[in-house]
């Protein structure tokens, strides 16, 4: 059984489209596939205090509701004030091209985004806010909402004017930001690749952040990718040959008992392949093999 996490349109009030939710979860049903999430987009957290904001939020409590009504028991969302860094290429095996970041020495004169100056604290209330009124209608309607990490997290603060949420240290963030509304329904749509990109040593560091979500049943959903490097410098990489043993982190998804799905993501480009099907499906193929692994451990 396939699972899939897809986007959904919204009407020009905000609200997602009960009959395209319903023709996306018929499809599914018709063809095997689980509905399991949905992705929401990120305004919110662009917005300060005021009654944008609440209209806002009141949008968002409908959309879980709708959610629930055709069976999806996940949203997951990110916190981008601004758009996710890239800033350059490596060849890779192959031929392939690898996606690459390295902090700019001048950092410090890249423009300042649309949304201002947003600082740590502004950033937090922010988060606060919409925790404290969000976690309760998803657990009324039995749907847990999926935090992904700000990609890249680690960043200096005062990048393009922001101090991201998950900086400077990305494990301490979480455990912040899953204290807050101390509930499962209040999770992580973990990525793996994004994660390592906020540690200095990925290989032995993401290992206790899974462990510590996972024993608090607090992953939703996985992204699984590779990266070669680290902390404001590296570059992403098929899932066999970065940082992470992701042998291991099955071990511990297997451990704690993970039930959602495990998606490849931001796999290498290949001008043989230019939509991306050769390399996901390898992708698919490396954690259907990493799952049957680990099972047959027990």
């Amino acid at each position: 059984m396939k699972h899939l996490t897809a986007a959904v349109g919204k009407r020009p009030h905000g609200g997602w489209d009960p009959d395209e939710l319903k023709r996306m979860k018929d499809n599914c049903d018709k063809y095997g596939v689980v509905f399991e999430a949905i992705r929401m987009d990120s305004d919110y957290i662009k917005l300060r205090k005021g009654p944008q904001r609440d209209r806002e939020i009141d949008t968002i409590v409908g959309n879980i509701r709708k959610a629930a009504q055709i069976g999806v028991k996940i949203i997951t969302y990110h916190w981008e004030v601004v758009p996710h860094r890239r800033n350059g290429k490596i060849r890779g095996r192959g031929g392939a091209a690898y996606d690459s970041f390295k902090l700019e020495k001048d950092w410090k004169n890249l423009p300042t985004g649309d949304a201002g100056r947003v600082t740590h604290e502004d950033y937090w209330e922010r988060i606060t806010y919409f925790l404290e009124k969000i976690i309760p209608a998803a657990k009324e309607n039995d749907v847990r909402m999926a935090c992904h990490p700000y990609d890249p997290p680690g960043l200096p603060f005062g990048y393009q004017g922001i101090d991201q949420w998950d900086s400077p240290a990305i494990f301490e963030a979480i455990k912040r930001y899953e204290s807050i509304v101390n509930t499962p329904y209040n999770g992580f749509q973990l990525d793996l690749g994004t994660a390592a990109a906020g540690l200095k040593n990925p290989a032995t560091e993401i290992l206790p952040i899974v462990q510590y979500l996972g024993q608090r049943g607090k992953i939703h959903q996985i992204h699984m990718r590779n990266i070669r490097g680290g902390l404001h410098n590296f570059y992403e990489v098929f899932p066999d040959e970065g940082e992470m043993d992701f042998l291991k982190i099955m071990r511990i998804l297997r451990d704690t008992q993970f039930p959602g799905s495990i998606c490849p993501d931001h796999m290498p480009s290949h001008p043989d392949d230019p939509g991306g099907f050769q390399a996901f499906a390898f992708g698919y193929g490396y954690i259907k093999g990493l799952i049957q692994l680990v099972n047959s451990e027990l």
